[in-house]
């Protein structure tokens, strides 16, 4: 019976306030609410060097995978289906840096990482190199239910997905010549990932759904030339993914070196949970929990977007650089990210539907901190 304004008022911490006074203030609830937020990377971009061919393209494939997560939200599925019902297709499109259109590892292989987790519980799955998958966030997905684990890595990532009925793709199927051009670009003019690839196009996808779930989850083939096994944030949970009711779900793109030392994910929706909780020990009870509640919600969304900002301005100060999406139990559909821009998209029970690429081009409040 619960649903994304109940959750909002109560998911922080229901000890610290009268169970009854959430019950009578459910009862008068508004209908549930639903969000989505998705990326596609972000990076040094520039209108002047898109075409709009080459524009149009992006925008339809980021809608694609935008409308894909929100029908099922719309229809009263869970966050974890729709996320993965985003990330999937962005992992077939060679325009993104996931799956299919993957970048090549210093030996010319393709290898994927993925991660997925669960708001209600924080169970959590993730892989990393490998090379067989067509979708590894289906197979992250899997780690998480059918494993005692919760990362697994190569060989044995390959292993488990044989033993759960995973089919083998071929090499081929990841591979794409623009993806093998910037790869022999890097060796031959001595150059860094960061050169040869303007944006990170790692994916990723963040909702909440009707019964005020929420759950994240990111999917990639890393950094260009990478070498000696590189891992970057993708995988590694609390780094590029997380999900808490409490808090926020949250999914990241940019350098991983930097997002693993800062912790954004994690660090992020820690600093949201605290937030809420603090506010939860002066909840009234009674008929004014209602009003409350709407206030508290109205008056979050800025406190949450400059929480996102600060911890990005973090990754700046150190030297990195990407993007991050988040929702919140609120259903607040929230982008961050120190890049010239981000492929993005949200959409919302509310009517909110659209999809960016570069700053300033949203109609909400998606910030892009001090480049």
């Amino acid at each position: 019976m619960k649903n994304a304004l109940f959750v909002a008022a109560s998911a922080a911490l229901v000890a610290l306030a009268p169970t009854h006074a959430f019950a009578e203030a459910h009862e008068d609830a508004q209908a549930p609410k639903w969000s989505i937020a998705i990326h596609g990377g972000a990076g040094t971009l520039s209108p002047d060097s898109m075409t709009p061919e080459r524009r149009a393209e992006y925008e339809a494939a980021l809608q694609e995978a935008l409308d894909a997560g929100a029908k099922i939200l719309a229809e009263g599925g869970s966050a974890m289906e729709a996320i993965q019902a985003a990330i999937i297709p962005m992992e077939d499109n060679p325009l993104f840096n996931a799956g299919r259109g993957a970048v090549f590892t210093w030996e010319g292989e393709n290898e994927l990482d993925a991660s997925i987790m669960d708001g209600r519980d924080r169970s959590a799955g993730a892989v990393t190199g490998v090379t067989t998958v067509r979708n590894p966030i289906l197979l992250a997905d899997r780690v998480r239910t059918d494993s005692p684990h919760v990362f697994l890595m190569g060989e044995g990532a390959e292993q488990f997905a044989l033993e759960r009925g995973f089919e083998v793709t071929p090499a081929e199927w990841f591979a794409t010549e623009a993806r093998r051009q910037s790869l022999e670009r890097m060796k031959a003019n001595a150059m860094s990932a960061l050169d040869v690839d303007h944006k990170f196009g790692t994916v990723g996808a963040v909702a909440l759904d009707m019964e005020g779930n929420l759950a994240a989850g990111t999917s990639t083939g890393g950094m260009t030339g990478k070498r000696w096994g590189r891992i970057g944030d993708a995988p590694v949970v609390g780094a590029g993914t997380y999900a808490d009711n409490r808090s926020c779900a949250l999914s990241a793109t940019g350098w991983g070196e930097y997002f693993i030392r800062v912790g954004v994910a994690q660090e992020i929706c820690t600093r949201l949970r605290i937030h809420r909780e603090m506010h939860a020990e002066h909840a009234p009870t009674g008929a004014a929990l209602a009003s409350w509640r709407d206030a508290f919600s109205n008056s979050v969304r800025a406190h949450d977007q400059s929480i996102a900002d600060e911890v990005m301005a973090e990754v700046k100060e150190l030297g990195g650089d990407g993007g991050i999406i988040l929702v919140t139990p609120e259903g607040h559909a929230l982008y961050s990210f120190n890049t010239t821009g981000m492929y993005r998209g949200r959409a919302t029970s509310d009517g909110m539907n659209e999809v960016a690429i570069f700053g300033g081009e949203d109609t909400g409040s998606g910030h892009t901190p001090d480049h």
